[in-house]
Formats: structure tokens, C-alpha cells, sequence
């Protein structure tokens, strides 16, 4: 077994070399590698930066983040869902929950699931080597490098728990004893994990303060604290949970319910949690950019990766590596300007079409989230893309540095910006006070007034008017929705909250509204005809037909879009835009779905685990 675990050391630290880490010429030494232990590894600086570094290359295999995780956790909610729906198709059973054990997807021997706990191994690995071989009491690098790898094995369980719920829990590195193990109650973890981080927190940085931390690639203080505040969360919400923890992994149907667990209580929780968004938002350093559309455009063009005091924390995929923009981008179909790939890239998902009616028309975040047109084929020109395939307009293949030409494009989602700091603490101390105070309101002001920049007077008269605990808290459900619609952070969200059978049931509404422009909504007035205009040298589109009113059409040339509400059927009779097998698709199971929320362990998973994993819920 220590060969074994010579063997990872080494890969670690080799692997880092791949990734470009700023150490990579020291870590060529004239010893040969055979000859590294964890001594050598851990009591020098450039190979244990390498092997922390190590620990998150798993995001760039195959089959794992790149091209499965974040491609497919996270939708369809109240405000994001995947607009290639197929009822037959296993890509839409991951979005609709009716994702089994054997869906094509993920049900894979080198799936997400398997890369997520390699990366699990590394960090105990590290957790273990880094304190036993270096003097991290009066070492600050080496205590930086302790707090990183703790940090990235919260993370790395984080996603875990939202995606499977209960999974088995591993925190220290394998043995022949501990290679197969059954599923432990996520209560274990969340406990763990916090503790983790209670003591990586006072050994991180501020963003920015070095050359470490000036990086979004690497961990930092606020990043830290930000993640206590979202697991705290997570771990005192609601959830699908078996029975107890003694009926984890028996195949338990489950109840929707928040934990029993006296030590994750929000009254427990919540006050240190609001403590490090405090300190975050007094110390960090942080601010939001000016300006909305701004922020995302140089996300969109990032060639580096410094601090730039919103972005918090970014997925470190490598150069060629990362399938985000091929998923969730502004569609480019082939052969236009912005993508010589053989496919079409972007829009695979999007905003449902009605949350660009839910925004304030001052709302500057509606025109940058919602996008509903495509660079056409045809033309090479901007086209509007139709009623039920609206795009994320912050992922924008036309402000990258490049022309995409594959479908990796190196795009590093954010895991963490300021603004969710902001609105956690908004959200927390709200619970803690039993309604807003003064530091509440104050947060969410600042994420608020950025949103309706130009009209900031009418985002702090609506945030003054919101009294009392509820209606603060449902102010908060529509703003984490207006802020990070595409962000991938509502379904963790709805669930926590208690809220997700309730919105998609509210979703599936509003879409039926929208589309029939039902009498007493705001889409009763909507015209039933569009039309948009492109202009080549903005490289930008105007629409008529979005606003009530708008009946006549305009003088100038427009190009229309027919019935563009209504039109359930294309000329050959398939369905299309709205239709009602579209819109009673976005969800499987009717009330049911709820038992669906979390992932099930796959088939490959359960088949080689000796008999150790079983699927609860109504999986089995």
C-alpha cells in the first residue's frame, strides 16, 4: 500500500507539470521520481504545491466535469432548463429527473462520480503528507498549500452531496480495508467538511494579497468562507434524506425533511457562517463590477486569470480543455463566423422564455441573461432563435479571444463571484434576525443597485419596502434568480429550500400562460407577431414584439417571426415551441419528482462495490 500511495504522490506531482503550475521547472530535479516518498514530496515546497495542484486535474478528464458533471447538474429548474428535449433521450432523463441507474450518460467505469473521489484520494493524500512532513505552524506556504487541499476536498464533497445526496464517506487515504465501503449519512460529511474549513479558513489569504491568491484558479480566504456559508446552507436545509442515518444505503423511500442532527441546526450554523461572510465582505477586498454586462464580457475573453474582485473561484480547466461554452453559450451554428467546429455549439440549455418577463424592464441583468437569438447558418447573421429556445447571453462565443473550432474552448466557469457572498449574507442574517435588519437590506442593495444601474434610487426604494422575514426571504428567491440564472446554483437552491416541486410547478404554468397569453397575466397584451432587425456592424439584433402593446408593425425594415407565441407545430406536424408535450416535459414523475432530485448511484458503481452500495429513494 505505501507503494501505492508513492505511485499517487508521484502522479500528483507529475500531473501539475501538464496543468502549466508555476513550479514546473523546479519539480525538474536530477533525482529520479522512482526515488520520491512522502517526505521528499511533502517537505519541499514545489512538489507538494504540485501534488495540491493534482488534486483538481481531475476537472479536465474525460467523462467528469469537462463534458459530464457540469454539463448535466444543475436543470431544469424555475428558471433554466435543457431546450433539446427529447422524452426518449437519456441526455433530457439527466434534466427532467428520470435519470436511472443505467442512464448512457454517466453510467460510466471513469464517470464523474469515480473522477470526483480520485480527486477525494489526492487531497487526503496531501491532508495527510503536508502537516506530518512540513511545519505548517511556522511555514505560512506550506500552511497555504494544508488549507488549499482542504478546501478542494470540501469543494470536491460539496458536489458530491447535491448531486448524489448520500454517498460513502472517505477522509483518509485508501487502504485494502477501505476500498469498499457503504454509503454514510451526508451529516457525517457536512460536519466534517465544515470543521475542514474552520481550520483552512484562518490559514488562507485574502484575494489578491499575493501571487497565489491574485490567481481565481486557486483558493483564497473569501472563497473559503463563501463555501462554509453555501454548505452551512445545504446542510441545515431541506432534502430528500432517508429515514435516519442508521437507514442510509437500504434502499430507504426517503422523506423530504431537514436534518435531526442537533449539530446541524441553522441556529448552530448560521451565526458562524454569517461571521465569515462578514469578515469576507469588512476584509476580503472585494467588490462587484460596476457593470453587469461588463463583468461577463471579460469572462468571456479571459486569457488570464487574475483577481479582479468579484470572481472568487473559477473551475481550473486546462488550455483545450472545458465543454462549458459547447453546452451553454450563445448558440453559433456551423459554418458561421464564430464556429468552424462540424456541429453547432452553445444553446443546448437556456433561461425558460418566460423569465425575460419577470424582470424589471430597468433590470440591466434581462438583456445580458436572456438572449433569444442565434448566429444563423444561413446568413451568418443573428436570427431570433423562436419562443422556447431562449440562450444564456452571458457565454457569448463573439466576445471569446478566439473562433471556436472544437468542443473544448478552455472557458473556466465561476464557481463563486462576491455577488452570492452578498446575498448569502443577506439571506442569513434575515434567518438569524427573523427578519431583515439594516446589514440585510444593505447587501442586498449592493447586488440590487448594480442590476439597475442608472436607476439605483428604484432598487433601494424596493429593497426599503420589503418588511418582515417572509417577505424578505421570497425577495431573495427572486433575486438569486435574476442574478444567476445559467450559474447553475438554483436546483441546489430550490432544493435547500424546500421550494422544488413548488416552482416547477409555478414553471410549468407560466409557460402555458406565456404562450396562450392567458387573460390576468402579464402576457395577456402581448402581441402574437415578432419582429427583429440586424445590424452587421454592431454585430447586434433589435426586437419589436417583447412589450404589450406592440401590435402595429414598425415602419423600417424588419423581419418577421410569424406567430411567434402560439405556434405549437412545424409545417410537418412535429412539435414545436410550446407545445404541450414541451412545456409537461420539463419534469417526470408529477409530484413524484421530488424523490428524483438527486442523482442515483449508477450501475457500475453498485456492480464492483461487493455488495457495499445500495441505491435509496424509489431507485431501487
Amino acid at each position: 500500500m505505501e507503494n501505492m500511495k508513492k505511485i499517487v504522490y508521484i502522479i500528483s506531482a507529475l500531473v501539475a507539470m501538464g496543468m502549466g503550475a508555476s513550479s514546473c521547472a523546479n519539480l525538474l530535479k536530477p533525482e529520479s521520481p522512482s526515488s520520491f516518498d512522502a517526505e521528499t514530496i511533502f517537505s519541499t515546497y514545489d512538489l507538494a504545491e504540485g501534488s495540491v495542484i493534482g488534486i483538481m486535474q481531475i476537472v479536465n478528464t474525460n467523462n467528469s466535469y469537462r463534458n459530464r458533471f457540469l454539463p448535466w447538474y444543475g436543470y431544469n429548474t424555475d428558471i433554466e432548463w435543457y431546450n433539446t428535449y427529447s422524452e426518449t433521450d437519456d441526455k433530457s432523463k439527466l434534466t427532467t429527473y428520470n435519470c436511472l441507474p443505467n442512464n448512457s450518460q454517466l453510467d460510466q467505469a471513469d464517470g464523474c462520480y469515480t473522477h470526483i473521489y480520485t480527486g477525494i484520494e489526492r487531497a487526503n493524500l496531501c491532508i495527510e503528507g503536508i502537516p506530518a512532513n512540513s511545519d505548517i505552524q511556522n511555514d505560512p506556504k506550506m500552511a497555504y498549500l494544508y488549507a488549499e487541499a482542504l478546501t478542494y476536498r470540501a469543494l470536491l464533497y460539496y458536489d458530491l452531496c447535491k448531486a448524489w445526496g448520500d454517498v460513502p464517506a472517505r477522509f483518509s487515504p485508501l487502504t485494502s480495508e477501505t476500498i469498499y465501503i457503504p454509503k454514510s449519512s451526508r451529516d457525517v460529511i457536512f460536519k466534517h467538511i465544515l470543521s475542514d474549513l474552520e481550520v483552512a479558513i484562518p490559514l488562507l489569504p485574502y484575494p489578491g494579497t499575493n501571487a497565489v491568491t491574485s490567481r481565481t484558479d486557486r483558493v483564497n480566504k473569501v472563497f473559503a468562507e463563501g463555501l462554509y456559508a453555501r454548505i452551512a446552507l445545504m446542510a441545515a436545509g431541506m432534502a430528500m434524506r432517508p429515514e435516519s442515518a442508521e437507514t442510509v444505503g437500504t434502499g430507504d423511500l426517503g422523506e423530504y425533511k431537514k436534518t435531526d442532527d442537533p449539530e446541524l441546526q441553522a441556529d448552530v450554523l448560521y451565526p458562524k457562517a454569517l461571521e465569515y461572510l462578514k469578515d469576507a465582505i469588512t476584509n476580503g477586498g472585494c467588490r462587484l463590477e460596476p457593470v453587469f454586462g461588463e463583468y461577463w464580457k471579460r469572462q468571456n475573453a479571459q486569457q488570464n486569470l487574475s483577481f479582479d474582485g468579484e470572481t472568487l473561484y473559477v473551475i481550473p480547466f486546462g488550455q483545450g480543455r472545458g465543454q462549458w461554452n459547447n453546452y451553454f453559450a450563445l448558440r453559433a451554428e456551423q459554418g458561421t463566423r464564430y464556429n468552424t467546429y462540424t456541429g453547432a455549439r452553445g444553446g443546448s440549455a437556456g433561461p425558460l422564455p418566460y423569465l425575460y418577463w419577470k424582470y424589471d424592464e430597468k433590470d440591466v441583468r434581462r438583456d445580458v441573461t436572456c438572449a433569444n437569438w442565434k448566429w444563423d447558418k444561413d446568413t451568418d447573421e443573428l436570427k431570433l432563435s423562436g419562443i422556447a429556445n431562449w440562450y444564456f447571453g452571458k457565454y457569448r462565443f463573439d466576445q471569446a479571444p478566439t473562433v471556436a473550432s472544437g468542443a473544448d474552448d478552455c472557458t473556466k466557469p465561476v464557481v463563486m463571484r462576491y455577488a452570492d457572498i452578498l446575498l448569502m449574507a443577506a439571506e442569513i442574517d434575515n434567518e438569524i434576525s427573523a427578519g431583515p435588519t439594516a446589514f440585510a437590506k444593505d447587501c442586498f442593495k449592493e447586488v440590487r443597485a448594480r442590476a439597475f444601474l442608472g436607476n439605483e434610487e428604484v432598487a433601494n426604494a424596493y429593497v426599503d419596502a420589503l418588511s418582515g422575514h417572509d417577505d424578505f426571504f421570497n425577495a431573495i428567491i427572486d433575486e438569486r434568480a435574476f442574478e444567476f440564472c445559467g450559474e447553475m446554483l438554483r436546483k441546489a437552491d430550490l432544493i435547500r429550500w424546500g421550494k422544488l416541486l413548488d416552482k416547477m410547478k409555478e414553471a410549468k404554468k407560466e409557460l402555458f400562460d406565456l404562450r396562450d397569453h392567458t387573460a390576468g397575466t402579464i402576457y395577456a397584451n402581448l402581441p402574437d407577431d415578432v419582429y427583429y432587425q440586424y445590424d452587421d456592424a454592431t454585430e447586434s439584433i433589435t426586437v419589436w414584439g417583447f412589450k404589450a402593446g406592440e401590435d402595429t408593425k414598425p415602419a423600417g425594415n424588419w423581419t418577421k417571426a410569424g406567430s411567434y407565441y402560439s405556434k405549437v407545430q412545424d409545417s410537418s406536424g412535429k412539435d414545436t415551441g410550446l407545445a404541450d408535450k414541451i412545456v409537461n416535459g420539463i419534469y417526470t414523475y408529477g409530484d413524484d419528482m421530488i424523490y428524483y432530485m438527486y442523482w442515483p448511484l449508477f450501475t457500475h458503481q453498485i456492480s464492483t462495490s461487493q455488495n457495499t452500495l445500495v441505491n435509496d429513494y424509489k431507485y431501487e
